[in-house]
């Protein structure tokens, strides 16, 4: 392989076979770097040892196909080349083929980076061959390899389950099939193997994963594709602790396998905890939390501030900002008006109150509650290089609040969040340094069981519908009277603000799988129809089960320091959810249409 020649090689002879990279004519010396995935080697061609060699070289152009035969030898002192792990060495060649020419490329692999993303993806072949992607793809199957051989060492199965099923509820569109053999009706690729794992479970395979194809008709952004890959399993007679354990060893062998070492046990957090502190369900931990500082505030301190009483204040720190000029203070409070619009939320100027008199007596009562979420953070007291922001309703405005506990705290987490993105450069806390702590990985549990559909006026599953509710929660008799009160066996994995998986403790008696339909709008009959198999099987003698599913391409594009799903998956589609290498989705034939039983409304 080309990469893999070294000093102690000279003498030696050998066949390399690969790609052009880059190509210097001397005259009757010719220099062509030869690449394949391991590496680049130099190869030279000297007219005094082979005229014909040469011949074929002055031909040969980047991205040629050749064969190299000949001898390794040392470079001489002075030519070098430390950049390269062949630098040491280059072979000398007796014998030249060419194997196959190419067209001039719209872009060339040897460049470090391609700015036209649509170019790289429409010659995506061509792009697969740079370095950098190569490596990429590395690190997905040295990931991949781990995961399986961990899960395969704690006695669990790898079983495949059907791509092409029925539509069943998982939160987003499904991608329809059309069948030909029965007019009218359609397969539907899984949005996850949801029900199939669980069915395993009843059928006694008590540890089951999957390197799982997934689909899902959704709107795309960096990290979203229509189709991923993700890693799937299901236990029996699981407890949470159970498979939050199984979970962090795979994760933590793969993200070794990637020459990276994380800390376990992950630390655990309630959803309604991650809301209050973050403003968000997916906290990134390497930021300080945020303060309600609703009770802090005394009457006089809220007549000082005109902050009407009971309204909601939180308080959050942005670490090492540092001081902030009078015009960086007012263009930045000028962007947290325009962030929050008419929301009625505000910002109080507390960069005042290290100097005005006036707001000595809130700086320290705000102050020993914005230091406990620093010292909890750093072990360190929030200081003038610290930015301090504290948001409350705007006054005259409390009409427009139901006092919703969630809404607030999302929207000023949104704006923590944002507003440590604007000041990284400063704080570096999103930077790498090469320890542990560059990966802050959290649960969070106890999900709400049901979301409100406003549009609808209906309560939906907010994970999927065969999430199991908290046993309290069914006792209480919550389940049955109040909805948003449920909490479900739910939780998720996050690293640094991104959900890398999700899974909960499934449901396995039938009369509660049947009552949560019906919580859902759903009849008797309609649950029969859609899940009659499923209900059937509960009644078979089902043990209780749960699982979880983090997402490989994910985990890959942050270990690889990718910005994109698209660098880690070999053939991606666009943010349009297309392919322009194969120009999918395409229009059918009208036999296929035929053969389909298939009417279009609209053809282009």
């Amino acid at each position: 392989m080309c990469g893999e020649l070294r000093a102690s090689d000279a003498g030696k002879q050998v066949v390399l076979m690969g790609w052009v990279n880059r190509r210097r004519d001397h005259g009757d010396l010719i220099f062509l770097d030869l690449r394949d995935r391991s590496g680049i080697t130099q190869v030279v061609v000297d007219k005094s040892r082979s005229g014909e060699a040469l011949e074929k070289a002055e031909a040969a152009r980047p991205e040629y196909v050749i064969a190299a035969i000949g001898e390794v030898r040392a470079r001489e002192a002075g030519l070098e080349n430390p950049n390269m792990p062949t630098g040491d060495i280059e072979v000398v060649v007796s014998e030249l083929l060419l194997l196959s020419d190419a067209k001039t490329p719209p872009f060339s692999p040897a460049e470090d980076a391609i700015q036209n993303e649509e170019l790289r993806l429409q010659y995506r072949y061509v792009d697969l061959r740079r370095p950098e992607m190569q490596k990429n793809f590395v690190v997905r199957h040295k990931v991949t390899q781990a995961i399986r051989a961990q899960l395969s060492g704690e006695g669990f199965l790898e079983i495949e389950t059907p791509v092409l099923t029925r539509s069943t509820p998982e939160g987003a569109r499904d991608y329809l099939v059309p069948s030909r053999v029965h007019a009218g009706h359609f397969y539907a690729l899984p949005q996850s193997p949801q029900i199939f794992k669980q069915i395993l479970m009843v059928s006694g395979f008590d540890r089951y994963f999957q390197v799982a194809r997934c689909f899902r008709d959704e709107d795309l952004r960096a990290d979203r594709q229509p189709e991923f890959t993700q890693i799937d399993l299901e236990v029996s007679f699981p407890t949470q602790d159970m498979i939050f354990g199984i979970t962090e060893r795979f994760v933590k062998a793969a993200f070794e396998a990637a020459g990276e070492t994380i800390n376990t046990p992950f630390l655990r957090m309630t959803y309604d905890e991650a809301i209050n502190k973050y403003g968000i369900d997916k906290p990134d931990m390497r930021l300080p939390a945020m303060a309600n500082l609703t009770d802090v505030l005394t009457p006089e301190l809220r007549e000082t501030l005109k902050i009407e009483a009971a309204l909601p204040v939180y308080g959050f720190v942005i670490p090492g900002v540092g001081e902030l000029s009078g015009t960086a203070r007012k263009s930045l409070l000028s962007e947290i008006r325009t962030f929050f619009g008419d929301s009625g939320l505000d910002a109080l100027d507390l960069v005042r109150l290290r100097t005005a008199e006036q707001f000595v007596p809130l700086a320290e009562e705000i102050g020993s509650h914005l230091n406990a979420t620093t010292v909890a953070f750093n072990g360190n007291n929030f200081t003038a290089d610290d930015l301090a922001v504290v948001i409350t309703p705007k006054l005259g405005t409390p009409e427009m609040w139901n006092f919703d506990r969630q809404w607030i705290p999302k929207r000023v987490g949104a704006l923590r969040l944002e507003l440590a993105k604007k000041f990284a450069d400063k704080h570096q806390l999103f930077e790498k340094k090469g320890t542990p702590d560059d990966y802050k990985f959290l649960w969070v549990t106890d999900f709400p069981m049901y979301e409100f559909n406003e549009e609808k006026k209906t309560w939906d599953a907010a994970h999927h519908p065969f999430t199991a509710p908290h046993e309290d929660d069914i006792k209480s008799g919550a389940l049955y009277n109040d909805k948003g009160a449920v909490r479900a066996l739910a939780y998720d994995v996050v690293l640094n603000g991104l959900e890398l998986g999700s899974g909960s403790i499934r449901i396995h008696r039938k009369d509660v799988q049947s009552e949560i339909f019906r919580s859902l709008g759903m009849s008797d009959e309609e649950a029969r129809e859609r899940f009659g198999f499923f209900l059937e099987a509960l009644e078979y003698g089902t043990p209780p089960h749960g699982g979880i599913a983090l997402g490989i391409d994910r985990i890959v594009m942050l270990l690889a320091g990718a910005n994109s799903l698209r660098e880690v998956i070999a053939f991606p589609k666009t943010a349009k959810a297309i392919d322009l290498m194969v120009d999918a989705p395409s229009l059918p034939t009208e036999m296929q249409m035929r053969e389909l039983h298939l009417k279009t409304t609209v053809r282009s």
